[in-house]
């Protein structure tokens, strides 16, 4: 049985784009992506000066960085994308920048709680807009089997906004506090919206599909009965969730925990989240594309069989990660964990849209990432924060350690998820193509 990606419809030669557009759209969707998440992360760094300003509790904190954006996020986000499979991606895109670049500024101008709720809900509307049509973008620029390196290179943003958020937020809160933070990080992405607008252009949808494919406009119930339809894309939707749920759960919390049990300034935390978290990030997110997309070729199961692997990995490496008290221990085991935990989301995009036709491809992703960041972003940091605030009356700071400790162990679940989705993929690509 033939278990490689179906390519056949990719010898398209008379549509083929330039490989130079197609790299230089690449670049700058994930220079997006990597605002996007300046914009999610800065947040994160600067929450315990914020704590200690206005006096939230950790729940509160996992509320703003969690569940309230969260809510806002998968909510605008299926409309958005339906509309995106519709209509000009890049001008939505393009919007979408601005809309969170500016409310992420007037975050550091916030009294109290409900005027910092309120801001991020507005980052979670402009970040709505922006991966779905991006990831629909990517697709029609890159062909089935060499998605998930693309895919995998444009979530490198990620860590990249990790990176800058960690660097840059860390540096300038510590001189000139959190609010100017929030406005440093926010401003240059409206000037980035300008520039994105004029320089990138949309493709054509559904590129490397056939014409009767590209032509195809489903209703929104027509790709939802799909989706539904396909064990593979629910176990892939649920294996990736719980992955953000550990991701988002201990990651949010992870600055914290080495200012409150190892001890650390806000500069040098930020520092060594930025180079071995956020390192750890990039490298894992594009290994995992990359490595799914040479495996997948002999077999397509690698697709989900990889970001399993890696889940089960990172459960032997988290025990000594969070229960250790030697720094010297904890920062290496620090870069292995976002190593591992962040392969899945290129592969799993990969074989998302490889399950659905070209005008189902952003409210695809839409939908993957409704329950992504609806259990893991959702739920992650407000279950790590409320655990927090339980364990600290009996251990104190320890307390952090220990709920981010049985986070960590949701990842056994993860491993479940994706070898259910191995056993049902080859059928419902079968049954797709």
């Amino acid at each position: 049985m033939d278990t490689t990606l179906n390519t056949t419809s990719c010898d398209k030669p008379s549509h083929s784009a330039p490989a130079g557009m197609a790299r230089f759209a690449l670049i700058m969707l994930t220079i997006a992506y990597a605002l996007n998440f300046v914009d999610r992360q800065i947040l994160v760094v600067l929450q315990e000066a914020i704590k200690n300003e206005m006096g939230f509790s950790d729940t509160q904190l996992g509320l703003l960085s969690g569940l309230s954006f969260a809510l806002v996020y998968i909510t605008a986000g299926i409309p958005i994308a339906y509309w995106a499979d519709r209509s000009n991606r890049r001008n939505i895109i393009t919007v979408a920048i601005a809309v969170w670049s500016g409310m992420t500024a007037l975050s550091g101008f916030a009294q109290n709680f409900t005027q910092l709720l309120l801001a991020r809900i507005g980052v979670g509307i402009g970040e709505a807009g922006g991966s779905p049509p991006a990831h629909a973008m990517i697709s029609d620029y890159y062909p089935p089997n060499k998605r998930a390196t693309a895919f995998s290179i444009y979530s490198v943003g990620v860590h990249i906004g990790v990176f800058l958020g960690f660097i840059v937020g860390g540096l300038i809160a510590q001189a000139y506090g959190w609010r100017a933070a929030f406005m440093a990080v926010g401003l240059p992405g409206i000037l980035f919206s300008v520039v994105f607008y004029f320089t990138v252009n949309e493709p054509k949808r559904g590129h490397w599909e056939s014409d009767e494919a590209a032509a195809f406009k489903p209703t929104l119930r027509e790709t939802i009965d799909l989706l539904r339809s396909s064990p593979s894309f629910l176990y892939i939707a649920l294996g990736s969730s719980l992955t953000a749920f550990v991701s988002y759960g201990i990651g949010n919390f992870t600055p914290s925990f080495f200012q409150r049990v190892h001890g650390m300034e806000v500069a040098e935390t930020s520092i060594m989240m930025a180079f071995l978290g956020g390192g750890g990030g990039m490298i894992g997110t594009f290994f995992g594309g990359y490595l799914s997309d040479r495996l997948g070729l002999r077999d397509n199961r690698w697709y989900v069989w990889l970001p399993g692997v890696a889940a089960l990995l990172t459960v032997p490496i988290s025990v000594p990660y969070l229960l250790s008290d030697n720094l010297y221990v904890v920062a290496p085991l620090l870069f292995f964990v976002a190593v591992l935990i962040n392969t899945y989301l290129g592969p799993c995009l990969a074989m998302s849209h490889a399950l659905v036709p070209p005008a189902m491809r952003a409210l695809t992703s839409a939908i993957l990432f409704f329950v992504i960041n609806l259990i893991g972003l959702g739920l992650g940091p407000l279950v790590a924060g409320m655990l927090s605030d339980y364990l600290s009356v009996e251990y104190g700071a320890d307390g952090l350690r220990y709920s981010m400790f049985i986070i960590s162990m949701v990842s056994l679940l993860t491993v479940f998820m994706f070898m259910q989705a191995a056993r049902h993929l080859r059928a419902d690509l079968k049954r797709v193509g």
